[in-house]
């Protein structure tokens, strides 16, 4: 067995997490659970409204959850978030996390990403990862240098999250840090936008990044508007038009340059899916309108993209 052969790797037994999980998957685990039919929409509901409106992390604070019923939750589930191994702020308020995930078998050591928090003085926007590493190689970011470990499940995606809102004291009855800027007053919400800008490229873990988002809109929950969720590509045409039907977020494209031959260099996916591809697909996104943007991403490099041609 090489180093990069997982096939013979232990598994490692855990307790689910419910934390991450979309609706029908918590019913599943309840019905799986043992939990009697006529109780399970019921309860279902009740987690998710403890774990996504009220962010609790633990069993115990269910209070409208019969006390036997927590205990016999919390001997079958956890409630398992990523873990903050370091957390720095900026003069601006800006907060970057470095985020360790759960081992996937024996061997994992817990694989790392970054999750970045934006304040403004009425509104915040969290820049979530999709996966650990990236294969597109793009000459100006340092994750295209990393080599793609795996992608993100979707309880990764949500879990960045609940993480931030969690240390943000952006749940109900919870405190807002002293630390750095973080907006505050009545209505006011410290995570108020996603934007997919972290690490990876989304469109090549669509299925999570889609069941995650469906999970961070639902009113009933975390509550986030689709119309302030903004998936960024580098340009992954046969699957923009499909986030637009699935998902129907907000689009962003790293553009970064205007020309083929430049944006070759500059955003390798380029010579599989060339500009005009790109904005043939953009011109098809399920939704696009004056009120409904598609921003292009550009960064402007001294001496190489930056002049008129």
């Amino acid at each position: 067995m090489t180093l990069s052969d997982t096939s013979l790797a232990p598994v490692l037994t855990l307790m689910p997490s419910l934390a991450g999980m979309t609706r029908a998957e918590i019913s599943a685990a309840l019905r799986a659970f043992g939990l009697p039919e006529r109780e399970i929409r019921m309860r279902a509901s009740q987690i998710w409204h403890w774990v996504y409106f009220r962010g609790a992390r633990d069993f115990g604070e269910m209070l409208n959850v019969s006390k036997a019923m927590r205990a016999q939750l919390a001997d079958a589930f956890a409630l398992r978030l990523p873990e903050i191994v370091e957390e720095q702020i900026s003069v601006d308020g800006t907060r970057k996390w470095l985020l360790r995930l759960q081992p996937v078998d024996a061997f994992d050591k817990g694989a790392e990403v970054e999750c970045v928090y934006i304040p403004e003085s009425d509104r915040g926007t969290l820049c979530v990862s999709s996966q650990v590493g990236c294969t597109l190689n793009c000459s100006f970011c340092h994750t295209g240098t990393q080599q793609l470990v795996r992608n993100l499940t979707t309880a990764e995606i949500v879990g960045q999250l609940l993480v931030a809102r969690q240390r943000l004291g952006d749940f109900p009855d919870r405190e807002r840090p002293t630390d750095g800027l973080v907006p505050a007053g009545e209505g006011v919400r410290a995570v108020s936008n996603i934007v997919f800008m972290g690490m990876g490229e989304p469109l090549y873990n669509l299925d999570a990044v889609r069941d995650a988002l469906l999970i961070v809109a639902d009113g009933e929950g975390l509550s986030i508007s689709k119309r302030r969720i903004t998936l960024s590509t580098s340009g992954v045409v046969p699957n923009i038009e499909r986030a637009g039907a699935e998902i129907g977020c907000m689009l962003a494209v790293s553009l970064h340059a205007v020309r083929d031959s430049l944006r070759n260099e500059l955003v390798p996916l380029n010579r599989k899916y060339p500009i005009a591809e790109l904005l043939e697909a953009c011109r098809n996104y399920p939704g696009v309108s004056n009120a409904k943007r598609i921003t292009f991403e550009y960064v402007m490099l001294k001496g190489v993209n930056d002049s008129i041609e």
